[in-house]
């Protein structure tokens, strides 16, 4: 199958001090595809949603999601060649709230994940795309651990134990999902997450926060589709500075959703 277009879902949440910039970035990387990008702004307190509405059209349609929630979903605006849609949702509900509205709404046959921070680099789009578009497989994740780097991949300035913990978290969880499911992978956890539309196809997505990481990892392995990983870096930031992760929060609902999506409906 011939890939034509890719799509990129970007969930923004209180993100005005890297929004724009990383937005750029994402506009400008180079890719051997068309590009449309789905930004899905989540009612932001900070002057996010201002910066964000400079790309919607003003024309917008309510929409609602099977959970019953809504959202507006605006007209695509071209900037450049490239085709942005705005979506906005009336208030937080979670990343992986947000990020279901942009798979209802994908129009490419790839989807790729962006956040709205600049802990991950957008020049790695190219090295995560080819295994997908070489044929040799449908689902990639862009590892901070396969190059070899310790399971510390979390460097927090001033907050190392904390930093800590959550590594810890990780690889208990990461270990826990391969046993779970009989693969070998090093980071289930990264925003990187590349696969083809079709992969995806008739999943009920069930989680609102960050849990839906692995959420898709656990349901596309078990539509068959493992994950090749791929390198990439990355430069963790603080809660001060944005990071919205909750370790007790989270990692509950992580820890239910690699055991519930083992054995549930997918």
């Amino acid at each position: 199958m011939k890939h034509k277009v890719l799509s990129i879902i970007m969930p923004v949440y209180n993100e005005a001090r890297t929004f724009e910039e990383i937005f750029q970035k994402v506009l400008k990387q180079k890719v051997p595809l068309k590009k449309e990008i789905l930004i899905v702004e989540s009612g932001s307190t900070d002057g996010t949603r201002e910066l964000v509405m400079k790309y919607a059209t003003g024309k917008a349609k309510r929409k609602k999601l099977p959970d019953g929630t809504t959202y507006q979903a605006h007209s695509p605006k071209k900037v450049g060649n490239i085709k942005v849609t705005v979506f906005l949702e009336s208030k937080a509900r979670g990343k992986g709230h947000a990020l279901q509205v942009g798979f209802k709404e994908v129009k490419g046959d790839i989807i790729l994940i962006q956040d709205g921070d600049l802990e991950y680099k957008t020049s790695e789009y190219p090295k995560l795309l080819k295994p997908i578009l070489s044929g040799k497989t449908d689902f990639v994740l862009g590892s901070r651990h396969a190059h070899g780097s310790t399971w510390k991949i979390r460097k927090m300035r001033g907050i190392s134990l904390y930093a800590e913990i959550i590594n810890l978290g990780h690889l208990f969880f990461t270990t826990l999902l391969n046993v779970l499911y009989d693969v070998s992978l090093t980071d289930p956890a990264t925003m990187f997450k590349v696969f083809t539309s079709k992969s995806a196809e008739n999943i009920h997505w069930k989680s609102n926060y960050f849990e839906l990481d692995w959420e898709i990892v656990t349901k596309l392995i078990r539509k068959g589709y493992r994950p090749l990983e791929v390198p990439v870096y990355y430069a963790s930031r603080t809660n001060e500075e944005g990071k919205k992760i909750r370790f007790f929060r989270d990692g509950f609902l992580v820890l239910g959703a690699i055991i519930r999506f083992r054995f549930s409906k997918i």
